[in-house]
């Protein structure tokens, strides 16, 4: 079987997520548990039709705690993507094999943090099985926390190329005016790029405005085989193309030939080649947004634009709702919440579904979803409206 052939071999044909805080209350468990059971009844399936699982690795949650909760009685197969941010959208495509295999027919991806209430994301850093090689070449500079670590990129990029943080304040202040739209998302103040600029330096050039958010919550999905899920609940989204992709030098960022290329520069071609489509067939696009530059960097290498480009691309408006490739409808990581990307998936089915409410992009057929995480681990997932 060739990757070409599994265009369309599975669908999303469930999502759920809870209300999104900095102190919830509940546990990991509590919060994928909730998000998953709203999942399931979101596809009009039990929890005993679910027979795969892939369950977030940066996590105490596994797979045998929903096997208990839910009464599965015949599970047939789990595994994690180590990837962090990349490891929801690189799940979908874990998903898509076992489906397409025959081993399952419906697979549930959860997701739960809470990143507010206990623990920060910083933590993330000491988690990574790099954490040695980043204690050798990052860490005698100062460098631990994930805005430390991405910052050089965004300088190298601003160096080579005369990037502007005001061009990366766009990125703020557009997401931030999308996640006012939207009933579940932590921030709901507009901003402006004044504000933006007047916001504290974390680590040059990133100001606090450029930094994701710190969240409680829980999101999920549901994964079926696209014959099966033309009976379920809800107008199927199709997966039409998914890859992942590994930056150079994956475990130490300053020890890469390119700073400003990621892993997901690897990862698009495969994608878009699977899904039979170019970067001028995406109406919408949810993109992972740790930082505003990995945003732009993303952009650059998926091609929306040229490598260096992705200041002025920004700057047009383009990445606006009625912009040329409105992008985060929800609010993102940076105004949203930080489900380490599994609310953009949520999202981006929303909008194909048709169902993205006031910040909906009209004639959205056809999107994509990215996940970055760790150094620069990448991971796209084009889906299109069933």
């Amino acid at each position: 079987m060739s990757f070409m052939s599994l265009k369309e071999r599975v669908s999303i044909t469930g999502i759920g997520e809870t209300a999104y805080s900095r102190g919830s209350g509940k546990s990991v468990l509590a919060l994928q548990l909730e998000a998953s059971l709203k999942a399931i009844e979101d596809a009009g399936l039990s929890p005993k039709d679910i027979d795969g699982i892939v369950p977030y690795s940066n996590s105490t949650v596994v797979a045998e705690d929903f096997i208990t909760n839910f009464g599965i009685e015949d599970l047939r197969f789990s595994a994690t993507t180590p990837l962090g941010g990349a490891s929801c959208v690189a799940g979908i495509q874990a998903a898509l094999l076992a489906v397409s295999s025959g081993l399952c027919n419906h697979v549930l991806l959860p997701i739960g943090r809470n990143g507010s209430s206990a623990g920060r994301i910083g933590m993330r850093v000491q988690q990574m099985p790099q954490f040695k090689l980043v204690g050798e070449h990052e860490m005698p500079v100062g460098a631990i926390a994930p805005a430390q670590l991405y910052a050089p990129m965004a300088r190298r990029h601003m160096e080579l190329y005369g990037t502007t943080s005001r061009q990366l304040g766009e990125i703020a202040v557009s997401t931030r005016t999308n996640a006012c739209l939207n009933g579940n998302a932590m921030m709901s103040k507009p901003i402006t790029i004044e504000d933006h600029q007047a916001s504290r330096m974390i680590s040059d050039p990133l100001r606090l405005l450029d930094c994701s958010l710190e969240s409680d919550g829980g999101a999920a999905i549901v994964v079926s085989a696209t014959e099966r899920a033309k009976d379920l609940r809800n107008r199927p989204v199709l997966v039409m193309g998914i890859a992942e992709g590994h930056p150079d030098s994956p475990s130490v960022i300053t020890q890469r030939p390119d700073l400003t290329r990621l892993g997901i520069a690897k990862a698009a071609p495969k994608a878009f080649k699977m899904a039979g489509v170019t970067p001028n067939d995406i109406h919408v696009a949810e993109v992972y947004d740790c930082f505003t530059y990995i945003v732009m960097c993303q952009l650059e290498d998926m091609g929306f634009c040229k490598k260096g480009e992705g200041g002025p691309f920004v700057e047009s408006g383009a990445i606006r709702l009625g912009g040329k490739l409105p992008i985060n409808t929800h609010g993102g990581l940076l105004s949203q919440a930080h489900m380490v990307g599994m609310n953009h998936v949520v999202e981006l089915v929303r909008q194909l579904r048709g169902n993205g409410g006031k910040a909906q992009v009209k004639g959205a057929e056809v999107g994509l979803v990215t996940g970055y995480g760790d150094m620069g681990d990448g991971s796209i997932a084009i889906l299109r409206r069933g």
